[in-house]
């Protein structure tokens, strides 16, 4: 078998255990790992949950110290163009080979948890995180910021002790599993807080912040934050300013004075003010980091911040008529990518091809976009939880009194992106989002797939 058919044939039996579904629970987890040898224990972790935010503020992070000469682990979902973009050091994804070896190793594994009636049998995240954990260990990386799955309390991930846990912040999701009150979510939430290791939250919900206060004192964690919603007098400690200076086609400038150090005319390429918020975020913990060991000088922090590639974020495929990508995937999302498409994309017409999950708020995301488009096509990814564009289309009917002469129902991702392009004039925009599986279709579609 040729190391094409062995990858093949790897992700095939990684993607069949998706009809295992979500199983929380880090029983499983702490079995495979320790049959393992426990390689989650031989690196260092920054420990990356929130709502939105933790990718990108993750991509920032590893970009910096990476750029400082650190060997510096990067691990994510989903994944855009390739499955081995899941995992990843100092930029570069993991080779296809490896990763057909890695699953060699750990399949017979999985079949012994499986027959343990104990454990039963392992979900495809939980997998994909073993091999993540085993893959940074064998290469002994210098510390790798992990993103969390879903929650945090029983995430998959939440099996590391790191030197850092970050709450990027908290918002309504997954509630059929994270509870049905943003305070249920903060709870999931942090559980990733881990007793005496410091906690970094850049919520500004105050009653996110209550619990978050509230776990970290139990846990005796020392709490760090990046907005005034969560400064207490006891901690002593100056909050962190930043602000967007400039917007460029490129991305943004923006000033930071943070813990200790103090940056002007800092450039991030990426779209949205909101990527502000997360370069911030990343800062501090790199600020918090160094106490760990983890110095970086000026000259690194501005590198990695400028070199920082984070695909499918507001991302700018085609000029005339613009095309652009985003995998906002739930309200709070949406709601932030809607406002600031004004701020960097001039156009005439907005054609929207519109993808998101089934188990995702249809009329919330929907309501906070449809408004802004001229032509709307609904359409599904490829995979089995995307919602029918039928029913979507009919949500935006009956419920958001949408006009159906705007509004379209094309099933396949790279056809509803190729009659968005059609439609569009030089001056108009189309526009991919709803969910990270329907930008990684349509790129897949646009731009020729690796791996």
């Amino acid at each position: 078998m040729n190391r094409k058919e062995r990858y093949r044939e790897a992700l095939d039996w990684i993607h069949s255990l998706s009809r295992f579904g979500i199983k929380p629970g880090l029983e499983r987890m702490e079995a495979m790992l320790a049959m393992l040898g426990n390689p989650h224990r031989k690196v260092g972790y920054v420990h990356i949950g929130g709502t939105n935010g933790k990718g990108s503020t993750a991509a920032v992070l590893a970009s910096m110290l990476a750029a400082a000469g650190y060997r510096i682990g990067l691990y994510t979902s989903p994944y855009l163009l390739s499955f081995t973009n899941r995992m990843a050091i100092n930029g570069r994804d993991i080779e296809s080979e490896e990763l057909a070896d890695l699953v060699d190793l750990i399949r017979p594994i999985v079949d012994q948890v499986t027959a343990d009636e104990r454990y039963g049998q392992p979900t495809e995240f939980e997998v994909v995180t073993v091999l993540a954990l085993v893959y940074f260990a064998r290469q002994k990386v210098d510390l790798v910021a992990l993103e969390v799955g879903l929650g945090g309390r029983l995430d998959a991930t939440n099996v590391v002790s790191p030197l850092l846990s970050i709450i990027t912040n908290v918002d309504l999701e997954h509630t059929e599993v994270l509870g049905d009150t943003v305070e249920a979510v903060a709870r999931e939430k942090a559980g990733i807080i881990k007793r005496g290791v410091p906690v970094l939250t850049a919520s500004e919900d105050k009653r996110v912040v209550t619990v978050i206060r509230e776990k970290a004192a139990e846990l005796n964690a020392p709490l760090y934050c990046l907005f005034s919603s969560c400064a207490d007098e006891a901690l002593n400690i100056s909050m962190p300013v930043f602000n967007t200076r400039t917007i460029t086609d490129r991305g943004q400038f923006f000033d930071y004075k943070g813990f200790a150090g103090s940056y002007k005319d800092l450039f991030i390429p990426l779209r949205g003010r909101y990527q502000v918020c997360n370069a911030a975020t990343a800062l501090a913990a790199l600020e918090l980091l160094e106490e760990k060991g983890f110095a970086v000088d000026e000259k690194a922090l501005r590198q990695g911040l400028a070199e920082t590639s984070w695909p499918g974020r507001l991302e700018l495929l085609k000029e005339s008529p613009k095309l652009v990508m985003d995998g906002a995937h739930n309200p709070a999302a949406i709601r932030q990518m809607a406002q600031a498409i004004p701020d960097y994309f001039n156009f005439r017409r907005l054609i929207l091809v519109f993808g998101i999950m089934a188990d995702k708020d249809a009329p919330a995301m929907m309501s906070a976009i449809l408004p802004l488009a001229d032509q709307v096509i609904f359409t599904r990814a490829s995979i089995p939880r995307a919602a029918d564009p039928s029913a979507l289309f009919r949500i935006a009917l009956d419920r958001l009194n949408f006009d159906q002469k705007k509004g379209e129902v094309i099933e396949d991702v790279g056809s509803a992106l190729e009659r968005a392009l059609s439609e569009a004039g030089p001056d108009d925009m189309v526009l991919v989002t709803g969910s990270f599986y329907t930008v990684s279709d349509a790129r897949a579609y646009w731009v020729q797939p690796v791996g």
